[in-house]
């Protein structure tokens, strides 16, 4: 049993499926117990079943699946992550599995590329692969038989992978300092190398070498022009047909509007504004002035402009 690195008292978990050969399995188990020793240290489990077993974390120091002769398990995602699980930091996982050449002839079946990324996917690590071959006839037939693949671009890899010598899930505490250590002088120390990389001395200012630039050929004759007075002045509110004045309006027209209000006069509401107080309403801008010509200029007090 040496080709599966199991040694004595090691506890070891084998996992077959329905294709493989009762006698086969039996073989391998009993040379497994005399190996490992007394001791119940040899688990059998079915590979549709691995999940519903009762095994603990970190319970195996060596998994075997898939290697019984004739074996045409294949290992689902959740599968390799119960293996993982299962197994013991700094355990060692062997496996065999049947894959295709190609991706695309056969969903259940992965390519021998896409075998060692799912082993890594559940937390194995080291993931090498060991051996591929072709099929005999007779293993072949037991794919066709099992998995009803039909096709002829089939290999049977051989794999292994460990787990971390770490349990899923575990933590650390990272000790790091970033306090800088203090000089002599009490201030942060320096590096020397990092001091004189961002030094730069006159010995490194070679007026021979020094490509400098006239800041006069930076201009040309169009920017030494004297700009016309009338191009500086922004643009009135007025002239950008606003017809209100900004807040802060300086272009005058918001003293332009004010003088507006204050000369405009009060359209009557009624027309009867003009005929004297018995005609006009109870909020008319001209209770208590004497009757006036129709279309005749009132000037207003301020306290009288209010909306009628």
């Amino acid at each position: 049993m040496g080709e599966y690195g199991v040694i004595s008292d090691q506890r070891v978990a084998v996992i077959w499926d329905s294709s493989s050969p009762v006698e086969a399995l039996k073989d391998l188990v009993d040379k497994l117990q005399t190996l490992v020793g007394p001791g119940n240290r040899v688990a059998v489990e079915n590979v549709n079943q691995l999940s519903q077993s009762a095994h603990k974390e970190s319970s195996f120091d060596v998994i075997l699946s898939g290697v019984v002769p004739g074996s045409t398990a294949q290992h689902s995602a959740e599968v390799l992550a119960e293996i993982a699980r299962i197994l013991k930091p700094g355990g060692r996982v062997l496996l065999k599995e049947t894959v295709v050449t190609e991706s695309g002839n056969n969903s259940r079946m992965k390519t021998a590329d896409q075998l060692p990324t799912a082993l890594t996917l559940s937390g194995l690590v080291e993931v090498k692969e060991l051996q591929k071959e072709a099929l005999t006839p007779e293993e072949a037939q037991s794919v066709r038989d099992h998995l009803g693949y039909q096709g002829n671009d089939l290999l049977l890899v051989q794999i292994e992978g460990k787990k971390p010598n770490f349990e899923v899930g575990s933590s650390s505490q990272l000790k790091l300092s970033f306090a800088k250590k203090p000089g002599p002088s009490g201030k942060p120390a320096v590096d020397p190398a990092t001091a004189k990389l961002w030094t730069l001395s006159a010995n490194d200012m070679n007026d021979e070498e020094m490509d400098l630039l006239d800041s006069d050929e930076l201009l040309d004759s169009e920017d030494l022009k004297k700009p016309d007075p009338s191009s500086l002045r922004a643009p009135s509110c007025k002239e950008m047909g606003k017809k209100k004045a900004c807040k802060n309006c300086t272009c005058g027209l918001a003293e332009e509007l004010e003088q507006e209000k204050k000369n405009s006069q009060p359209k009557s509401a009624c027309g009867n504004c003009y005929l004297g107080d018995a005609f006009r309403c109870a909020s008319c801008p001209y209770l208590g002035m004497p009757a006036f010509k129709p279309g005749e200029k009132i000037l207003l007090k301020e306290n009288q402009l209010h909306d009628a």
